[in-house]
């Protein structure tokens, strides 16, 4: 399937932006909380050795519920719009509702995805994301915490084991209807939390083979080199970490995966991508110099059975965050490269409403 940012798109665009704005009076709004859990795999990814994880949470919130704007940055002069929610405001009452585990891209943050997770909640998921450590905007970013990315399926483990355990959140959801939706490594992270298979040598010899592909060159958000990493593995402690990168990451009950713009698909093996029977839906723009589509979101569509693809025309790896203000257009790289942002979210969160909608049922409102 492709989709095409020309005059058919704008006009669904438009459709369904009357329709958000026509129906949001009605729509319940959304709350945020915020918990943290241990997780045994980020001490060796985090700069200061922490055992912690954080979590969020968005999710239906009762209808007296007073939202207000989610901004990053200063108040009075914020560099991202995420949208807005209502800070621990109570849980709707109703049934049960699906989960969907979000994880963000390479040195993001569950927040900068939270244009994504607040929309899903205002439909009636429960949304959880995570801040991966040692590879997030919150925390120094680290070499491990970029190395290790099969760990990021364990913080999307541990932060569903402890969402489902807590007195508050787990009496509201469903975990037997589990979704995963994940942006760049994030949707690396989610074909791995499906049951994908890690192999670290096979980027390790693209690397070394071309060193100029995009998934090897020192990204924007972390100027480490191919270099930095190979001396880092050569640590004991690292080496041991690496023993477990073929393990089997994948979470139970995941019936649905939507992953965007997705990256290090070369570090999957590729017999395993085959054998996924997860519904997948994958966005990628055919303007990505990131993780450009030829080699990574076309790879995974070609070898998962039934996967569907849209590929967006002029669409950059950046159009995926939350939207860039004014004063991030100038002093953030990747925002000079976000050019239809509001638009992508508009199509990207109509096709994943009802992607989800039909793999996990109608979630209650």
């Amino acid at each position: 399937m492709r989709d095409l940012l020309g005059k058919t798109a704008a006009k669904a665009a438009a459709f369904l932006l009357t329709f958000i704005v026509g129906t949001a009076a009605c729509a319940a709004p959304v709350g945020e909380l915020h918990r943290t859990a241990y997780d045994p795999t980020a001490s060796l990814r985090d700069a200061q050795h922490r055992t912690q994880l954080r979590i969020t949470v968005w999710y239906p919130a009762s209808a007296d519920a007073v939202e207000r704007p989610v901004t990053i940055g200063p108040p009075d002069k914020p560099l991202f719009n995420v949208g807005a929610d209502a800070p621990n405001a109570p849980f709707a009452a109703g049934e049960r509702r699906p989960v969907i585990l979000l994880s963000h891209g390479f040195g993001g943050s569950a927040r900068i995805m939270g244009w994504f997770g607040i929309a899903l909640a205002r439909d009636g998921y429960v949304v959880v994301a995570v801040d991966h450590p040692g590879n997030n905007a919150g925390d120094p970013m680290t070499i491990p915490g970029a190395l290790l990315s099969w760990d990021r399926a364990e913080d999307l483990r541990v932060a569903l084991d402890a969402v489902a355990r807590d007195p508050l959140v787990g009496p509201h959801i469903d975990i037997a209807r589990l979704g995963i939706a994940g942006f760049s490594a994030g949707g690396f992270t989610s074909l791995v939390a499906a049951g994908a298979r890690v192999q670290p040598s096979r980027l390790e010899q693209l690397c070394r083979v071309h060193p100029d592909d995009a998934m090897c060159k020192p990204q924007l958000e972390f100027t480490v080199t191919q270099q930095d990493y190979y001396r880092e593995i050569e640590r004991p402690e690292i080496r041991a970490a690496f023993a477990h990168a073929e393990d089997n990451h994948g979470i139970a009950h995941v019936r649905a995966v939507f992953v965007m713009a997705p990256a290090l698909v070369q570090e999957i093996d590729p017999a395993s991508l085959e054998a996924l029977h997860t519904p997948v839906r994958i966005f990628v723009g055919d303007a990505d110099t990131v993780a450009p589509a030829p080699s990574n979101a076309v790879v995974a569509a070609r070898l998962i059975p039934d996967a569907m693809l849209t590929r967006l025309d002029g669409v950059t790896h950046y159009d995926f965050l939350a939207t860039c203000a004014a004063a991030a257009r100038a002093t953030i790289p990747p925002c000079a490269q976000a050019v239809r942002q509001d638009e992508v979210h508009r199509l990207t969160l109509n096709a994943a409403t009802a992607f989800f909608e039909a793999r996990l049922g109608t979630a209650a409102h």
